[in-house]
């Protein structure tokens, strides 16, 4: 067993510090308990103590969060459990420097894969980001697309889902058109909401810079200079994702969201998502991002919940409950 080692973190700023270490030090207590160190405060000074490889980790969190203090960001238990989560990653050092700003928010990687997801989302015009509801997938694309439309990169942003659960015949629901689809493009909506201010996002929903519509609807259009994304894409059809991915025209981004085990499908309908994967698996140019458990950002309970489940279904190796997986 490694001796424990102490490192001793010094900053500059007094006020920045008692920042750093939260109310009654609560940032300090998270940070032990996430990386397995014991931290103390004492004026502008923390010291680490811990295995070598821990303490370090500590440090570079300790020094992450202490950066994004001086660029006048706030630092909440999100911000904390983020950089922990860099911090024993592989490449906390890229992950960390690279993140989106849009209006209302400053949206940093905290996990190892979302700081991947961003460097893929920088370099690539077609993006595929897979895996469970909680790690970012939608809500990080949104804030590129936001970003982007800010900075005059693109035009407008066209957010999608198949609405699947309704068939797509929403002729059959109650409502005006825009009364019909709000319940599968709410989270969209959400994200929209957090980037931007709202009297912003009605503004540009009015002039169609924003659209947010059901995949149906992309039907025949051939989108340039748009930031494109289709969420929830397990639940297309083969047919379906052929027909949104040759939606892009000149000077458009496009990124696939979706959760191969969460499909809604028919039974014996193969997801339009997994087909492409398939079919594109030799194609260069398309930037590809796969989540796991580990990377799920909300509540930790959460993360244990996706892990017992995708715990389940590997005992199984099938879905438990008969939807397609095949």
């Amino acid at each position: 067993m490694s001796e424990a080692t102490h490192l001793t973190c010094e900053f500059s700023d007094n006020g920045l510090v008692q920042q750093l270490v939260g109310p009654h030090n609560e940032n300090l207590t998270r940070l032990e308990q996430r990386l397995d160190v014991v931290l103390h405060n004492r004026g502008n000074t923390v010291t680490v103590e811990g295995s070598p490889e821990k303490a370090a980790r500590a440090q570079t969190a300790l020094k992450q969060l202490y950066k994004r203090l001086t660029e006048g960001l706030p630092v909440e238990m999100g911000d904390v459990d983020g950089v922990a989560r860099l911090a024993q990653g592989t490449s906390q050092d890229n992950a960390a420097d690279l993140s989106i700003r849009t209006r209302k928010r400053h949206i940093a990687a905290r996990s190892p894969a979302q700081g991947t997801y961003l460097q893929v989302l920088q370099d690539f015009e077609l993006v595929f980001a897979l895996g469970p509801a909680g790690t970012g997938k939608t809500y990080m694309a949104v804030a590129k697309a936001v970003a982007l439309k800010l900075a005059g990169t693109v035009d407008r942003i066209v957010l999608s889902r198949p609405a699947v659960e309704a068939g797509e015949r929403l002729g059959f629901l109650p409502g005006d058109m825009r009364e019909k689809v709000d319940p599968y493009l709410r989270p969209l909506y959400d994200a929209l909401h957090d980037m931007l201010p709202g009297d912003y996002v009605a503004k540009l929903l009015l002039s169609g810079e924003i659209e947010v519509a059901p995949l149906a609807f992309m039907r025949g259009r051939t989108l340039a200079n748009a930031f494109i994304i289709l969420d929830e894409a397990q639940n297309t059809t083969p047919m379906q994702m052929k027909m949104a991915l040759t939606r892009m025209g000149e000077g458009s981004h496009m990124v696939i969201t979706g959760d191969l085990s969460q499909v809604d499908l028919p039974r014996g309908t193969k997801s339009g998502l997994e087909d492409a994967l398939e079919t594109l698996d030799k194609v260069k140019g398309i930037g590809r991002v796969a989540f796991t458990h580990r990377d799920v950002v909300r509540h930790d309970l959460v993360t244990r919940i996706v892990e017992a489940y995708d715990k389940r279904d590997a005992q199984l190796g099938k879905d438990h409950l008969g939807k397609n997986r095949e």
